[in-house]
C-alpha cells in the first residue's frame, strides 16, 4: 500500500507539473515552429486524393497511389524520392513472408435474376448498400446487389475470374462441415457469416460451392451491428488452392436473403468477376531528409505507416500516410526556412503495404535495418468524433526496453493538457487547433503494447528497432465503405503530426547533452507503468525499467549492454538469425506452414487467452525472448508480467515446435 501511495503522490506531482506551458524536451522555438507549420487542413487534401484509390498490394491502384505520394514528396523538397520494387511472384521468401502475387479487379457484379429467368419472386435482395437498382419487368432480369466498380470494397481481394449463374444457399457460419449437412452445395453460392477466407477450403475445397458471400463482421466493437447499411472489407486465402471469388455484403442485405430463404423462396445469383492474382511487385516509396552530422547521418529515424487498403481506407490508413507526409512537408520546409536545423541524424519516411512491404523491405534491402534506430509509425491517426476513436501512444513489448517511448507520451502529454486548457476555456499557448478541425482536448492514452500493424515488425528481434506507434483503436468504421474522408477531422491529424514530428525531430538530433531529459521522461513513465501493475496485480518489472534507462544512454552508441545469463541451471533458447520477421505475417503463416509439414500440432499458446494477451502476442514475445539469456521458466516469468499469468508448460511446448522448425536452437 505504501508503494501505490507513492505512485498516486508522484503521478500528482507530474500532473500538476504537465499543466505548465513550457513545451517538453525541445527548445520552444522549435516546438513553436512546428505548431505553426503544420498543417491538418494540408494533410486532410493529401488524403481526399489518396482515398480515391483502390490501394491493393501490388495493384494498378496501389501504383497510382505511390505515384501520388511520391509527387507530393519531390514537390516537397525530399531527398532520395524513390518507389523501390520487390519481386512478388507467390515464391519468392522475404525473411519469413512469402511474397504475394499482385492482385487487381477489373468488374465485379452481383445480381439477383428475378422474374421468368429466376426461380424466386423479386423479394428485397437489393435493398441496403449497394441494393436499389431497377428491377425491370419481371422478364427474367436482373437485379443488381453488389457493384465493385460503385464500391470496390464488395470484392473481396483474392477472388478470380468467374461467371456463375446459381442458387443461393444458406451456410450459417460456414466453418463447420455441420453447417452444410443435408444441404445440396454443388455449385450453389453460399452465404456464410464468416469471413470468406475462412470458409473458402471447406466450402468450395470440400462442398464445391460455386462461389461465396460474406457478411462477416470483422473488427469488432461496442458498436458492432447498430448499423447494418455498412460493408466490410473481406479477402479470400492467397496460397489456398481452391481460388473462387467472394462478395461482401451488408448485415440488411444479409437478412433480407436469409429471410427470403427462410421462407422457401429460391434465390437465383448472377457473379461476373473479373479478377486474380498475377505476379508483379511490392512497391516501397521512400524519401529522405539528410543528416547533418558525417558521423550520424548514417543512423536513421523511420517515419512508417501503410499505403494499402481498400477504397476508401480514409483512416485505415490513408490518415498515417498523409500524416507522416505532412512531417515530411514540415520539417522540410522549417529547415529550408532556416526555422529548424537540419538534424543530426538522417530521418526517413517509408510508404510500404502493410506488414509484408515493411518485411520484405528490411530483408530485401537490409542496410535499412542496419541504419534505422528508431521508428514512428502511424497506423490510423486521423478519426472524428464520429469514429468513436482512441488516439493511443502505444509502448513497445517488454522484450525491446527503450525509452522512445516515453519520449513521444512526453510530447502527447503535453499536447492532452494544451488541448483540455483550450477546450475548459483556460489560456493555453499550443492548442494545435486546424482552422477546419475540431476543439475538444485530444485525450491521448499511453497504452501497453498491442499487436496489428508494421511496428511488430520493426520491433521483432530480428530486427529490434524501437517504434513508437500512433493509432486510432476503436474506430466504428474500420474496414467499412463508411471509412470516408468525411470522417477525419484535421485537427487531430496536426496532433498526430506533432507528437511524431516533435518526436523524431528530438531522437534524430539527441546528443548527451540530452540524456537529463530524456531521463526525466522516463522516470514519468516508470511512474505510469509501475501504477498499472499496481492495478493489475503483477509484480514490478525492475529489470525491464532498468533496461529502459539505460537505454537513454545506450541510444547515441547503439550499443545494448549483455543480459545476465540464465541462473536456474536450465537450457536457455536463441533465435536463429535466419530467417528474419514475425512468424505470422500477411497472408502467410510461416510457423503453422513449417509445423503442418513437419507434422507438429498447433502449440497450445497459439490458443490461450490471458489475463490481458492473446496467443499471438504470447508466442510473438516468446520468440523475442528467446535471445540466448533466458530459460523456459525465465521467458514463462517474463511472459506472466507483460500479459498476465501463463502455463510453463504451455510456454515449453511452444518452443520445442519452434526448434523442430529450425527457428530456434537450445544451450
Amino acid at each position: 500500500m505504501r508503494s501505490l501511495r507513492f505512485v498516486c503522490i508522484s503521478l500528482g506531482v507530474i500532473a500538476r507539473g504537465a499543466l505548465a506551458h513550457t513545451p517538453p524536451l525541445l527548445p520552444e522555438k522549435d516546438v513553436a515552429a512546428l505548431a505553426n507549420e503544420l498543417s491538418g487542413e494540408t494533410a486532410k487534401k493529401n488524403l481526399e486524393g489518396l482515398a480515391r484509390f483502390h490501394r491493393q498490394r501490388g495493384s494498378q491502384g496501389f501504383h497510382a497511389a505511390a505515384e501520388l505520394i511520391a509527387e507530393r514528396a519531390r514537390a516537397y523538397g525530399l531527398s532520395s524520392v524513390q518507389i523501390l520494387q520487390f519481386p512478388a511472384d507467390g515464391q519468392i521468401f522475404y525473411g519469413t513472408q512469402r511474397a504475394r502475387q499482385a492482385w487487381d479487379a477489373q468488374e465485379g457484379e452481383l445480381s439477383e435474376i428475378v422474374g421468368p429467368g429466376g426461380r424466386g419472386g423479386r423479394g428485397d435482395a437489393g435493398t441496403g448498400r449497394g441494393g436499389g437498382a431497377d428491377r425491370g419487368g419481371g422478364d427474367g432480369s436482373e437485379v443488381k446487389i453488389a457493384s465493385y466498380a460503385a464500391e470496390p470494397i464488395v470484392l473481396a481481394e483474392d477472388s478470380e475470374s468467374a461467371t456463375v449463374t446459381a442458387d443461393l444457399v444458406d451456410a450459417g457460419d460456414g466453418t463447420h462441415e455441420t453447417d452444410y449437412a443435408g444441404k445440396d452445395i454443388k455449385g450453389k453460392i453460399v452465404l456464410v457469416a464468416a469471413a470468406a477466407g475462412a470458409v473458402q477450403d471447406i466450402a468450395v475445397g470440400q462442398f464445391k460451392a460455386a462461389g461465396i458471400i460474406s457478411y462477416a463482421q470483422n473488427q469488432k466493437t461496442a458498436w458492432s451491428g447498430e448499423n447494418d447499411n455498412l460493408i466490410r472489407w473481406g479477402h479470400l486465402e492467397s496460397f489456398s488452392p481452391h481460388k473462387t471469388f467472394a462478395f461482401m455484403v451488408s448485415l440488411k442485405t444479409a437478412r433480407a436473403l436469409q429471410d427470403r430463404l427462410k421462407r422457401g423462396e429460391s434465390i437465383r445469383l448472377h457473379a461476373q468477376v473479373t479478377a486474380g492474382q498475377h505476379a508483379a511487385s511490392y512497391e516501397v516509396v521512400t524519401a529522405t531528409i539528410e543528416g547533418s552530422d558525417p558521423t550520424l547521418k548514417e543512423r536513421e529515424i523511420a517515419f512508417s505507416c501503410h499505403l494499402d487498403h481498400q477504397r476508401p481506407g480514409a483512416n485505415d490508413n490513408a490518415s498515417g500516410c498523409v500524416t507522416i507526409l505532412e512531417v515530411a512537408r514540415t520539417l522540410q520546409k522549417l529547415i529550408n526556412d532556416g526555422k529548424l536545423s537540419r538534424p543530426a541524424r538522417t530521418i526517413r519516411f517509408i510508404w510500404p503495404p502493410e506488414v509484408e512491404g515493411t518485411v520484405t523491405l528490411l530483408n530485401a534491402k537490409p542496410e535499412f535495418a542496419r541504419r534505422i534506430v528508431a521508428a514512428v509509425h502511424m497506423d490510423m491517426v486521423g478519426g472524428g468524433a464520429d469514429t468513436k476513436a482512441v488516439f493511443h501512444v502505444t509502448r513497445g513489448p517488454m522484450s525491446l526496453p527503450s525509452f522512445v517511448h516515453d519520449v513521444a507520451w512526453t510530447f502527447a502529454s503535453w499536447v492532452n493538457s494544451e488541448s483540455y486548457r483550450f477546450a475548459a476555456g483556460a489560456t493555453a499557448d499550443y492548442p494545435m487547433i486546424a482552422p477546419e478541425g475540431g476543439k475538444e482536448p485530444l485525450r491521448a492514452e499511453y497504452s501497453a503494447y498491442t499487436m496489428g500493424s508494421d511496428h511488430d515488425v520493426y520491433q521483432d528481434s530480428s530486427f529490434g528497432i524501437p517504434s513508437i506507434y500512433l493509432n486510432d483503436w476503436p474506430d466504428r468504421y474500420i474496414h467499412t465503405n463508411f471509412d470516408t474522408a468525411a470522417n477525419i477531422d484535421p485537427t487531430k491529424l496536426k496532433r498526430a503530426a506533432f507528437v511524431g514530428a516533435a518526436s523524431g525531430y528530438f531522437l534524430a538530433n539527441f546528443s548527451p547533452r540530452d540524456a537529463g531529459a530524456a531521463k526525466r521522461a522516463v522516470e514519468i513513465g516508470r511512474l505510469l507503468r509501475t501504477a498499472q501493475r499496481l492495478e493489475r496485480g503483477v509484480p514490478a518489472a525492475d529489470e525491464y525499467e532498468r533496461d529502459v534507462l539505460r537505454s537513454v544512454d545506450d541510444y547515441s552508441s547503439m550499443a545494448r549492454g549483455p543480459r545476465a545469463a540464465a541462473r536456474d541451471n536450465t537450457p536457455v533458447f536463441r533465435r536463429h538469425p535466419e530467417p528474419r520477421g514475425p512468424l505470422m505475417v500477411f497472408g502467410y503463416d510461416y510457423f503453422a506452414a513449417h509445423a503442418n509439414a513437419a507434422g507438429i500440432p498447433p502449440p497450445r499458446l497459439l490458443s490461450y487467452d490471458g489475463p490481458w494477451g492473446s496467443g499471438e502476442e504470447y508466442a510473438y514475445e516468446t520468440l523475442n525472448f528467446a535471445d540466448g539469456t533466458r530459460s523456459a521458466r525465465q521467458i514463462t516469468a517474463a511472459l506472466s508480467t507483460e500479459y498476465g499469468s501463463v502455463p510453463e508448460a504451455l510456454v515449453t511446448e511452444y518452443l520445442q515446435a519452434l526448434q523442430k522448425i529450425g527457428i530456434l536452437s537450445s544451450r
